[in-house]
């Protein structure tokens, strides 16, 4: 029901169990793992099964493409044309972006932070998917009321050319629609596309389009009939940072004696134009421009409460990282031992531990602990594959998990480690394309 809201810091995962030992305190997790909507999908309607109950009058639509993410607002009015009132409408997919989606969340006029409860919703006799968003007050007949959709793609901007050397800069091309992909008709609609850079190769010409530095704006289009589809595509300059934790392992391991200590190990991948040709460093280092798409460092923020905090890989402690304590976080700057060009990879394991006082709670002899699904582990964060494994001591019993968003539950685990008898539970939990609810 509340998938939708998942920020990786807004959601919260919790874990109830009993103990054997007095001072035991087990699991609850907290994070975010979007689940994305491609928004250039979704429009407007209400009433299942009556698709000219609702039209879509005007459509805003924003395409923010600066960045490794392809990131979709749309600001849409509902009309409702029915004898009946409308308590909700339906937003659709398109069939070639579906496993792109990693975020999706709709708000009402007025809101800021709140979202609407949305959930997958199926048409008969149609291929297409639907989700189906629940308004906060029925639309009467003849009125009128604004939805905010915001969306977050992965993986659609494609390096092109695939290989470059390093001088040279990085393009890639974008692919989409025209229009506001939606199950109703829309009435008028603009569609405005930012870029990265004011560098363009070229662009789909639709409608006589006005360019302005990285902006591209489209429209205004009128009468468009539902599910329309026209090729949008755009070739330009993009150096953003391209890079993708290709998979990752989050484990959490509560202790008796009031400690958590949490080990991350991540393989990252720069997911840009491959680098062709050799690697200069002397150049790397003597020109500004040199490698202008790799990546030398990123910042990753870690709990106020974070200590002995170290950073390593299969060599051995990376020393060229730096520690910034502040009020409300501690910042890693983390900086690979060689920088990041495209298809290049790097594998580190990052630790550190936490007070439990300030993550568990209890009522009698029961306990939970709430906490972080993940880190913020870079800006503009991709996750592809993501585990998080959470021990629990000896003798947890009638362990619990609420979840409000959908996470895949693999069998629980049993970890044994010093002086342990019968092992110690560890819950397992899987999550794949994943953005950080900053992105939006």
């Amino acid at each position: 029901q509340q998938w939708q809201r998942a920020g990786w810091a807004e959601a919260v995962v919790s874990v109830l169990c009993e103990t054997c030992h007095p001072s035991f305190s087990p699991a609850a997790m907290q994070g975010s793992a979007p689940r994305l909507l491609l928004l250039l999908a979704a429009a407007a309607l209400l009433c299942p099964g009556r698709a000219q109950e609702l039209v879509n009058e005007d459509v805003k639509r924003t395409l923010d493409l600066g960045t490794h993410l392809a990131k979709v607002t749309a600001e849409v009015t509902l009309g409702c044309t029915g004898p009946a009132a409308a308590s909700s409408f339906l937003l659709a997919v398109e069939p070639e972006l579906e496993s792109r989606l990693a975020y999706l969340g709709v708000k009402g006029e007025g809101e800021e932070d709140g979202h609407l409860e949305i959930r997958e919703s199926k048409v008969k006799g149609k291929s297409v998917k639907y989700y189906m968003v629940k308004l906060p007050s029925s639309l009467a007949p003849g009125s009128r009321t604004k939805v905010t959709i915001e969306a977050v793609y992965t993986h659609v901007l494609q390096p092109y050319p695939t290989h470059i050397t390093q001088a040279e800069k990085q393009f890639v091309v974008f692919e989409g629609n025209h229009y506001f992909y939606s199950p109703y008709l829309t009435k008028t609609q603009t569609t405005r596309v930012k870029l990265a850079s004011r560098n363009v190769e070229s662009y789909t010409k639709l409608g006589n389009p006005t360019r302005s530095e990285d902006f591209i704006e489209y429209g205004p289009f009128k009468d468009i009939e539902p599910l329309s589809q026209d090729l949008l595509k755009v070739h330009y300059e993009n150096n953003s940072p391209f890079l993708t934790i290709a998979s990752m392992t989050r484990l959490i391991e509560v202790s008796h004696w009031g400690n958590i200590a949490v080990e991350e190990t991540v393989d990252l991948k720069h997911t840009g134009a491959v680098l062709k040709g050799p690697f200069s460093r002397y150049d790397y280092q003597r020109q500004p421009d040199s490698g202008i798409s790799s990546v030398k460092s990123f910042k990753t923020i870690l709990p106020a409460a974070a200590q002995d905090v170290y950073y390593r890989d299969e060599i051995g402690n990376i020393s060229t990282s730096h520690l910034l304590i502040l009020d409300d976080s501690v910042e890693l700057e983390i900086r690979p031992r060689f920088p990041l060009f495209g298809g290049w990879k790097t594998h580190y394991i990052l630790g550190y531990n936490l007070p439990s006082y300030e993550y568990l709670y209890n009522l009698g002899d029961q306990y939970a602990l709430k906490m972080r699904f993940i880190d913020h582990v870079f800006d503009e964060q991709l996750i592809d594959s993501l585990t998080v494994k959470i021990i629990l001591p000896e003798g947890a019993k009638n362990i619990q998990v609420d979840s409000p968003y959908e996470i895949d539950r693999a069998e629980d685990e049993l970890h044994y480690t010093y002086l342990d008898t019968f092992g110690r539970p560890v819950i397992v939990a899987h999550k794949n394309n994943l953005v950080d609810r900053k992105s939006t």
